[in-house]
């Protein structure tokens, strides 16, 4: 799949591409997937490469007033453009611009992209992007939350991590993507609390133990306190997962 980033500072995304386990997602060719790509094959393109005059402005003042700044919309047709044309797809590939006025990111949402053939994916920044480019051309807004961040480059960020490791090969294990958090393998609730060495660790003022039933090897009784851990964190923290779960347990 190939990911195109429509971004004002590529040097924000980068980095993301080269560190951690999911850079195996983006490596040179023949580390995963086909042998002539990456299995996530993300290029970035810079926008104030398709701006004209000598200071390449990409933004200007919005129209009726108002503070902030708003992307124009004509380098991000010609960049958009220039995409296409690298591409030269017969069925284009969607565009998707990360903004607060999009549908919340999700599991599942991720979960779509991650079989998918790729995106254009646009980095909105300032007070937003000029509604005739969204109106022309955008084909899914998606958002990371009910919060504004300075720009889509975190949103960006954050997708193409999701996406990656939910690639094959790319996490050591191919169960750990599946006991995940929102996973629906596990019900789509919230993953159990996790314990390593030492067995007993101190927080300074007492002692804390890991869960006698976690050391016990019995394994259908951790399990079950997992799948019990699971249900307890969900209700306290994310109660409005549990009926979707409960209507999968009923059914």
């Amino acid at each position: 799949m190939r990911f195109d980033v429509i971004t004002l500072f590529p040097e924000l995304i980068q980095p993301y591409l080269k560190l951690g386990v999911t850079r195996r997602a983006f490596e040179e060719p023949g580390a995963v997937g086909p042998a002539a790509t990456p299995a996530v094959d993300v290029r970035l393109w810079g926008l104030r490469d398709f701006a004209d005059g000598t200071y390449r402005r990409v933004d200007d003042r919005p129209f009726g007033g108002g503070p902030g700044m708003v992307l124009m919309a004509e380098p991000l047709r010609r960049c958009l453009m220039a995409i296409r044309a690298d591409r030269s797809e017969r069925v284009l590939a969607p565009v998707v611009l990360f903004s607060p006025a999009g549908q919340l990111l999700n599991h599942q949402t991720i979960a779509g992209w991650a079989e998918s053939s790729g995106a254009v994916l646009v980095c909105g920044r300032y007070e937003g992007v000029d509604q005739r480019f969204v109106d022309a051309f955008v084909d899914v807004q998606l958002s990371l939350g009910d919060f504004v961040i300075s720009g889509g480059e975190l949103a960006a960020a954050a997708f193409l991590d999701g996406v990656a490791r939910l690639q094959p090969g790319v996490l050591q294990d191919e169960e750990s993507h599946r006991q995940d958090s929102f996973n629906p393998a596990m019900g789509g609730l919230l993953d159990c609390p996790h314990f390593t060495r030492p067995e007993i660790w101190s927080d300074g003022s007492s002692e804390r133990r890991v869960p006698e039933v976690l050391t016990s090897g019995h394994h259908a009784q951790i399990e079950a306190w997992r799948s019990s851990q699971r249900e307890m964190l969900t209700a306290k923290n994310r109660p409005d997962l549990l009926p979707k779960h409960q209507g999968k347990l009923d059914s």
